[in-house]
């Protein structure tokens, strides 16, 4: 017989081994999701519980906006993150490659990026440590559309999930844009969300690599540093050209903007210097797939698409010249499409009072 547990951590530790042994956990313990802790999610949106988000056919699942809800109390989310996590989601599913990425060998993860004024009211972290953990909002938030694909879609590794080897950051990778020390447009605007409006943007992505650069006030010397990471052979899957995007640090992109390059400008730049000869991917074991995308022997081959296929956004701290190269999952480019954050009446009416813009 179980003996009943009565103290409150008792109860906490209880609930949480309940959800270990009904395998609704990543690894690490969650937050036991009540009713009203779901209700008080749903009050932030006026979309209605029961309202179909994600739907895989081929498994036969499907994900309502309360399991949503459910999962991000159980990542650990604020209610008033869950808008972000819903917009993070719809960006998601914009990706032409998300149905088959779940499953992917690759195991590829989201990465998601919020522009506007709810990154200063939600604390989601644009500065030092972007990538890292320490921050709940960005934790949380990617945390939320794991659970949300392993709970709603059944998908868990060594069982519906393909992953070869995976990734260490699948649901960790949730950054704000740092507008105020980036010298273009937000990366929102891009994707077709005005400056200054709430909104996230995601990409399946394979991996993120570095550059370090701090030895050169050479725009071009910095570009060439890019240029290399991103033409790197193992980027290269074959019957197709490679992909990659940056995540510059705000001394990189204030040195290019500098220079008189535009974001445009700067996407132009590696598309046309991202290459490598077709001899060495002969030599990679890859020479063949080069030669059905456009000719054989030697001679330059572009390992990006297009210069339009380069996503391009500003985030981290100025306390060293270092970016990011990230590789986007599979041979389509971002959907280049943003999603803004739509938040309910009472929401937007609480956020006026606050903002000064109604009397209290």
């Amino acid at each position: 017989m179980t003996t009943p547990v009565t103290d409150p951590a008792g109860q906490a530790k209880a609930a949480i081994e309940y959800c270990y042994e009904h395998g609704w956990t990543d690894g690490l313990p969650v937050v036991p999701a009540t009713q009203a802790d779901v209700d008080a999610c749903l009050a932030m949106t006026a979309r209605g519980g029961a309202e179909i988000i994600g739907s895989l056919d081929h498994i036969g699942r499907s994900i309502t906006v309360a399991q949503a809800a459910a999962n991000a109390v159980m990542a650990g989310c604020k209610p008033e993150y869950f808008p972000v996590v819903l917009a993070a989601w719809d960006a998601v599913n914009l990706e032409r490659s998300v149905r088959g990425a779940w499953q992917s060998t690759s195991g590829p993860a989201p990465l998601i990026v919020v522009n506007g004024p709810v990154r200063g009211r939600l604390g989601i972290n644009c500065a030092g440590g972007v990538f890292g953990p320490g921050f709940r909002a960005n934790a949380t938030i990617a945390r939320a559309i794991g659970l949300i694909v392993r709970n709603g879609y059944g998908i868990r590794p060594q069982q519906l999930e393909q992953a070869t080897q995976g990734l260490p950051g699948r649901w960790s990778l949730c950054l704000g844009e740092n507008e105020e020390l980036s010298p273009w447009e937000p990366f929102a605007a891009v994707g077709g969300v005005p400056a200054g409006t709430d909104a996230v943007s995601a990409m399946l992505i394979r991996t993120c690599e570095y550059v370090d650069n701090r030895a050169t006030s050479s725009a071009e010397a910095v570009l060439a540093d890019f240029a290399d990471t991103l033409a790197r052979l193992g980027a290269y899957v074959g019957g197709a050209h490679s992909s990659g995007g940056l995540v510059l640090g705000p001394e990189h992109a204030q040195l290019l903007a500098g220079a008189g390059y535009s974001r445009a400008g700067v996407q132009q730049w590696l598309f046309t210097h991202a290459v490598r000869d077709r001899a060495d991917l002969a030599a990679a074991g890859k020479g063949e797939h080069a030669a059905a995308d456009g000719g054989a022997g030697g001679g330059p081959f572009p390992m990006l698409p297009s210069a339009a296929a380069i996503p391009i956004l500003v985030a981290g701290a100025a306390n060293a010249a270092m970016s990011m190269v990230f590789r986007p999952f599979g041979w389509a480019p971002w959907s280049g499409r943003s999603v803004p954050v739509a938040w309910s009446q009472a929401c937007r009416d609480a956020q006026r009072r606050d903002d000064g813009e109604v009397p209290q």
